[in-house]
Order: structure tokens, then C-alpha cells, then sequence
């Protein structure tokens, strides 16, 4: 089943913990951790995560769009993420991050940039637990999908399946009841949604509408045939 990732980047940040408890039946609450450096963009830090981990039950995924991950990334482990992405280009060591994020006791997941390729990185896929590609550029909500990205799903689904790993696949950016069927055709399983989710007049209900989207592509999708 797909899974459904509200993001909280377009929620009422002076209202969020009622703002997760709208979205009680999404798989995960992704948190976009934005430093103003990696991208042009501030947003939460440390401490609103750990504030958030005791507000909602529904558990955090922490997108970190920041520099120095490598330093960072254990501590949102440690305010209460159960997901942890970093960025491969902002990680000086991403299979020891990866490592120490899983040994802290979260999922590890490695986010790529729309114009980072996947091939380069292959041989580190054992080593996490979700690949995150980028569908726009990081650092702002509300953009436009880009198409030129599914691609790059197709060619990342296919390394996953070749080396046989339970490797979830997300995309975040510009997802929405138009897109996400392409996205899940191409191999997608996990989706980030903000404007799609938090834009809407019933949020949990539009949870629902792009899970059901999102599966019914997926049950006809050519890499999920036998899988």
C-alpha cells in the first residue's frame, strides 16, 4: 500500500500540533528542515521536531535540506524522528551517516537533488532504508512538479529491484491528485503532499483520495507485477 507523507512546510505553524492531529491517518508527518544555506530557505530546527514528536503519535520524517548532515542528522534522531533523510550532497560520509542514524534507532534515507544522478550511488543503497528523489528543487513549497523526474524513478526502482532490497522509494514535490498516479507508475510507494493535503478543505480526506490514487496506479504498474 502507498504511503501518504503530509508536509507540515505548508501547514499553520502557529497551529501544529492540531494541524498533525488533522492528518491522523497519514503513515508519516514529513518535517522539512531547511537551514538557509543548503537552500534559500529557514524553517524549523531541533527543537520544534522534539516538541512535535510529543503532540502527535503519527510518526515524523525529517527532511533535512541543511549543510554539515553529518553532524546533525543523529540529533533529530534524538529529539524523536523515526525517519531521518539527509541530502547526499551535503553528507561528507553518507554510509557511516547512515549507519549511525540506523544504530540510533531510526530509518535511514538518503535524498537526491532533481539534477544528482542515482547511478553513482548504487553500491550505498544497502546501506538505507528509503531513497528520497527530489521532484523539484528543495527549499520551497508549493512548486510545480517536474515531469523530466520520473526518469529518474523509473531508473531508481529498477536498481532496487535488481539487487532485491526492501528499499521504500519517495518523492516529494509538486505531488498532488494529478500527479501522483505518474509518480507510482514509475515507482514510487512513499509521497510527500503539502499544498495537496493542508490546501484542502478536509485534509485526512485528501490523505485518502491520494492513497487511493496512488495504489490503484501501483496495481497495474509494470515494477510491482510479482512483487
Amino acid at each position: 500500500m502507498a504511503q501518504i507523507n503530509p508536509s507540515i512546510l505548508s501547514a499553520d505553524f502557529a497551529r501544529l500540533a492540531d494541524e498533525a492531529k488533522a492528518v491522523e491517518g497519514a503513515d508519516w508527518l514529513h518535517v522539512d528542515v531547511m537551514d538557509n544555506h543548503f537552500v534559500p530557505n529557514l524553517t524549523l530546527g531541533v527543537p520544534i521536531v522534539e516538541s512535535l514528536s510529543r503532540a502527535t503519535d503519527t510518526p515524523l520524517d525529517c527532511h533535512l535540506m541543511i549543510e554539515d548532515a553529518d553532524r546533525w542528522a543523529p540529533q533529530y534522531v534524538e529529539a524523536g524522528a523515526g525517519s531521518v533523510t539527509f541530502h547526499v550532497e551535503a553528507a561528507a560520509a553518507p554510509v557511516r551517516l547512515a549507519r549511525e542514524i540506523r544504530a540510533k534507532g531510526a530509518r535511514a534515507s538518503m535524498a537526491l537533488r532533481p539534477a544528482t544522478p542515482i547511478e553513482p550511488y548504487e553500491d550505498l543503497l544497502p546501506e538505507l532504508d528509503m531513497l528520497l528523489i527530489m521532484t523539484v528543487e528543495p527549499g520551497f513549497g508549493g512548486q510545480s512538479f517536474l515531469d523530466i523526474m520520473l526518469p529518474k524513478i523509473r531508473r531508481t526502482r529498477e536498481l532496487i529491484s535488481r539487487h532485491g532490497l526492501e528499499l521504500w522509494l519517495q518523492v516529494d514535490g509538486g505531488v498532488s491528485e494529478s500527479t501522483i498516479e505518474r509518480c507510482a507508475d514509475a515507482g514510487a510507494d512513499v509521497f510527500v503532499a503539502g499544498s495537496a493535503v493542508y490546501g484542502a478543505k478536509d485534509p485526512a480526506e485528501a490523505v485518502r483520495a491520494l492513497r487511493a490514487k496512488a495504489d490503484g496506479a501501483t496495481a497495474s504498474a509494470q515494477w510491482a507485477c510479482g512483487h
